[in-house]
């Protein structure tokens, strides 16, 4: 087993309106949200994904700064960047798209560089089911975590394509909208169940603010959310909690139920940070200490002692 973590996705501009404010366009993509908080970790990280000529030169600098691999990242001179615009509604949980802007990701082919092709740790971020298999394909052994993540759009239009590549991946990262919707159990312990006999040995269910649930066989585990003064903008939170999950499990060189349930805490923190702030800011000038201040927070919302005589 090696640390070499992959992560296909996309980097992209957004443009982001909530009741406590708006943005022009900012750094955005899942590939960036993923990257940056496994950048937090002893992990050699490469991003698989494509932009435009007009992705600006400072953020490309800010990922590599961050020591994340750009190898596999393509870009079309003369094409534009992909592009969301999006209003989150006051409950912060529900969001309307304004625009959508495919640009290159239309030719969007991702390469495995020769470096990643055997990496131990494979994280297929939201995209076409198509192109997540298709970098399956161009691994030249095993990976030993392949974490998969997906949204409504696929399941309702790409299933075939989606229950193929379900059963090829160990973990599955969703949110409980998307569980229902896939497997049509309003519980989300029998969703779960549904999800596990189509392949992942491991099933991860996010609640946003309510916390994420993680499955294994028939274990449960709870982690909650954590309780928050502010909280700004949800985008990428998702992203920055399955780049924090897979980072720690690649810098540990375990994947068994306990790591991932400190996986899961760890995700969750820097999940916690990224909704404080507008786009990717908390996570790029996030420190290590206060990382870990985080993670002792959320460690001490569930301790407890109890006597029952």
């Amino acid at each position: 087993m090696n640390n070499k973590l992959l992560v296909l996705g996309t980097m992209a501009y957004d443009a982001i309106e909530t009741p406590f404010g708006k943005t022009g366009k900012i750094l955005g993509g899942c590939a960036t949200y993923i990257g940056l908080a496994a950048s937090h970790f002893r992990t050699d990280c490469g991003l698989i994904s494509i932009i435009g000529s007009d992705f600006e030169s400072e953020y490309l600098d800010l990922l590599k700064s961050k020591k994340l691999d750009l190898e596999g990242v393509e870009c079309i001179e003369g094409e534009k960047t992909f592009f969301w615009s999006g209003k989150y509604h006051n409950d912060l949980n529900t969001r309307t798209s304004l625009e959508t802007q495919l640009n290159v990701l239309t030719k969007f082919k991702p390469k495995v560089p020769q470096k990643y092709k055997d990496a131990s740790f494979v994280m297929l971020g939201n995209l076409d089911p198509s192109i997540q298999l298709d970098v399956l394909s161009q691994m030249t052994q095993k990976p030993e975590l392949v974490i998969m993540d997906t949204m409504n759009f696929w399941i309702e239009s790409y299933r075939d394509k989606l229950d193929e590549l379900i059963g090829k991946v160990d973990v599955i990262s969703i949110n409980d909208e998307e569980a229902r919707q896939l497997t049509e159990k309003h519980s989300l312990v029998e969703a779960a169940k549904v999800i596990q006999d189509m392949g992942p040995k491991y099933v991860i269910i996010k609640k946003g603010e309510h916390g994420a649930l993680l499955f294994h066989e028939n274990k449960i585990f709870c982690a909650p959310g954590l309780p928050l003064e502010e909280v700004f903008d949800p985008t990428g939170a998702g992203d920055s909690f399955i780049g924090g999950f897979i980072a720690y499990l690649s810098q540990r060189g375990k994947v068994s139920f306990e790591d991932m349930k400190t996986a899961v805490i760890i995700g969750s923190a820097l999940a916690s940070f990224t909704v404080q702030e507008f786009g990717t800011k908390a996570l790029e000038k996030m420190s290590f200490k206060e990382l870990s201040e985080r993670i002792q927070t959320f460690k001490r919302l569930t301790e407890f002692e109890i006597e029952l005589t």
